[in-house]
């Protein structure tokens, strides 16, 4: 289960703090509610890539650090680095 994927990354994120037991069964869980949603709503699959997670927390990180410096009186302002 170390493919570079969504359903991957699923199982490494969990694995790590549930064991390979419990990520087995969050990623199976997962894959029902994939095809669910696609025989539901007739759409092709589309992975959100490996980076997911990642893409996930850093906003959250984000969020959270400008929430913290404003709350000390600063004023924030964010762009991204090029």
């Amino acid at each position: 289960m170390g493919s570079k994927n969504y359903l991957g990354a699923l199982y490494r994120r969990t694995a790590g703090r549930k064991g390979k037991k419990r990520a087995a069964i969050v990623v199976a869980h997962a894959m029902l509610r994939i095809a669910y949603y696609l025989l539901t709503r007739k759409e092709m699959y589309v992975d959100l890539g490996e980076d997911y997670f990642d893409k996930q927390r850093q906003a959250s990180i984000v969020r959270h650090s400008v929430r913290r410096l404003e709350n000390l009186g600063y004023t924030v302002t964010i762009s991204e680095a090029s």
